[in-house]
């Protein structure tokens, strides 16, 4: 490839495709504003001289904080076109956070979204002497802020429009000296144990990625994407950057976290990939309307999911259905499922991916009933974000799917998954010593516990160091527990405990707004989320979909008791990461007298605690909670 970096292959597509195809599209005000090729390489090459002009140098790193918007995106090409790259930090990163992340990059410019985001820099100035500059792109509340590290977005395309008239062809020259092998981007790891290590990921990790997934899932010019999950992640940044620029399709950004469903169905992308928590949330929601919906509705809907149970059934196993069940497939398709895929904005859908997680085989198998063919894929971030996927013609709910071209798997005798490719990250930023124990000899080694079936597909059992056994010796995945029971529209999260003891206990967080609408429903009062998850009605609720769990479960490996936590798991509680994944080992201890209680065989347990808002304020309460047998 001759462009083999992001500015490289930005200015092939502005070549290509100048001001008569959409590269970017915002929606602002309820309208939807489109950026051109061509526009898009005028903006980054203006914004990367402004950089320059105040200072960046080749090398040096770019702090991005907010949501999905074009400036993200632009700010990001710019450092790598100036010789530098940036370093994305979630949006709802508590304080701490975000001063390890800058501090620990290195980062010497933030690029803030707004007020909210400039606010959290402002207030650690002290803690973050490396700033020079602040570049906010919502003005929104800025007007009365003077502090001359503070700079608007726009301002500082005009200092880089003033700086190449003083210095014509920079832009031109930085981008043809950028090579494959330097680094493109910081992504932050999960960091279930403690603060997140920043792996480093060069140009050829991600083009090479892009490549190569493309070659097993393409991607076309003409499609729509809608970026609507956090940038700093790895899947976002290999769908919204690595192959919008590879193959020209178009990315779209929603215009709140609140309207986002409402605009993807708007855009009805072609492609879309997601972490299982979008995808869960997603079979939810249509979970609870159809409770909401006429008898009539409902009637037809139950009647037709165990069609579409049937014929995923018949593709998982390769096998072609018969003639009278095609028909029946398609009446139900075009009676329920065409109309319903429509609401959920995937009228056009082509290319569906989840990763990040394990997703259970219940959700998978509802989302190909639809006749959304969902596909799993397996990777980190260390490896660019993916090394597996199911193919087209073999799709497999209990599987990862195969390696992609370029991509070797292999399992070690500790029963460890490794890979190698040439997506594997170049090492952590400042941590020589964690980056050799990571990979050896080529071999990233994941930390995950798996295994590959006689065709060649791999299995993920769990974290390695999550993966338990009872006392008598049973082996069991928490992580497989936790996402049947997630399956469940009325559980948000699980975390299931037996490790070394007699049987396995769960702890259970209530979805609020769904078991809300239930009670309201069923007559029964409640005020705050405590008060609900402690409600004899509910309990006995979540007693059933634990039950239901259990029957497919082996015996010793069910759930014996459980308990209702009287609040969610919260990544500002330190309970869970920023993507979602729980912190196993934290909660446990957190938790570990109302663990205790479970299998002391108490009835309820007394438990008062502190709970922390996000303003930093904290609460404490006073509730009692039963912890009940299940069969």
């Amino acid at each position: 490839m001759a462009a083999d970096t992001f500015p490289k292959l930005l200015v092939e597509q502005a070549k290509k495709f100048g001001s008569k195809k959409t590269a970017l599209r915002e929606k602002d005000y309820g309208i939807w504003q489109s950026i051109t090729w061509e526009e898009y390489l005028e903006k980054v090459k203006y914004f990367s001289l402004g950089l320059i002009s105040m200072g960046f140098e080749p090398e040096d790193k770019i702090s991005i904080i907010g949501d999905n918007k074009p400036e993200w995106v632009i700010a990001e090409l710019a450092a790598q076109s100036a010789g530098g790259y940036g370093v994305g930090i979630y949006q709802d990163s508590i304080l701490k956070e975000v001063a390890y992340v800058i501090n620990h990059s290195d980062s010497k410019f933030v690029v803030a979204e707004d007020q909210e985001q400039v606010d959290k820099i402002l207030d650690m100035e002290d803690e973050l002497p490396n700033i020079r500059k602040i570049i906010y792109y919502d003005p929104k509340g800025m007007s009365k802020y003077k502090h001359d590290k503070l700079i608007y977005f726009p301002d500082v395309i005009e200092l880089g429009k003033e700086y190449e008239k003083k210095h014509p062809g920079t832009f031109e020259k930085n981008v043809e000296n950028t090579k494959p092998e330097h680094i493109a981007w910081i992504c932050t790891t999960s960091g279930t144990t403690g603060f997140p290590k920043l792996a480093m990921l060069s140009h050829k990790n991600l083009i090479s990625m892009a490549v190569n997934l493309g070659k097993v899932d393409p991607k076309y010019d003409k499609d729509e994407f809608v970026s609507f999950l956090p940038l700093p992640w790895v899947g976002e940044q290999m769908m919204a950057i690595a192959s919008s620029l590879l193959f020209g399709f178009t990315v779209n950004f929603p215009e709140s976290t609140e309207s986002a469903q409402a605009d993807l169905r708007e855009i009805g992308p072609h492609i879309m990939f997601s972490p299982p928590r979008v995808w869960e949330n997603l079979c939810a929601s249509v979970q609870v309307k159809v409770m909401d919906a006429t008898w009539f509705k409902r009637f037809m809907f139950n009647l037709c999911l165990p069609i579409g149970y049937k014929w995923s059934e018949y593709k998982f196993a390769k096998k072609k259905p018969p003639l009278y069940f095609k028909l029946l497939y398609l009446i139900a398709y075009l009676v329920m499922f065409k109309p319903l895929k429509d609401r959920l904005g995937f009228s056009n859908i082509r290319s569906a991916m989840t990763g990040g997680a394990a997703l259970g085989p219940d959700t998978f198998k509802f989302f190909h009933a639809l006749g959304i063919s969902l596909k799993q894929i397996y990777g980190q971030t260390e490896i660019s974000g993916i090394s597996c996927i199911h193919p087209d013609d073999d799709i497999n709910p209990d599987t990862m799917g195969k390696p992609i071209p370029e991509t070797e798997v292999k399992i070690s005798p500790d029963g460890e998954i490794l890979s190698k490719s040439p997506a594997v990250f170049v090492g952590y930023y400042k941590q020589p010593e964690e980056t050799a124990k990571t990979v050896i000899d080529g071999w990233l080694h994941s930390g995950d516990a798996g295994y590959l079936t006689e065709d060649g597909h791999i299995v993920v059992i769990d974290r390695l160091k999550d993966v338990m056994s009872l006392r008598d010796g049973t082996k069991f995945s928490p992580q497989f527990i936790e996402n049947k029971l997630k399956f469940s529209p009325y559980i948000k999260e699980a975390v299931t405990v037996g490790h070394n003891r007699d049987f396995i206990v769960a702890m259970i967080c209530i979805d609020y707004g769904i078991v809300g609408n239930w009670a309201e429903r069923n007559k029964i009062n409640y005020t705050t989320y405590t008060d609900l998850s402690s409600k004899p009605e509910v309990i006995n609720l979540i007693k059933g979909e634990v039950e239901k769990v259990n029957k497919g479960l082996p015996e010793n490996a069910r759930i014996k008791r459980y308990v209702l936590l009287y609040k969610e798991l919260d990544p500002d509680d330190d309970e869970l990461t920023r993507t979602r994944k729980v912190r196993r080992h934290f909660v446990e201890e957190k938790y570990k007298e109302i663990i205790e209680a479970m299998y002391a065989g108490k009835p309820e347990i007394k438990l008062e605690a502190v709970i922390k808002f996000q303003d930093g304020k904290t609460s404490t309460i006073k509730t009692l909670m039963k912890i009940t047998d299940v069969n």
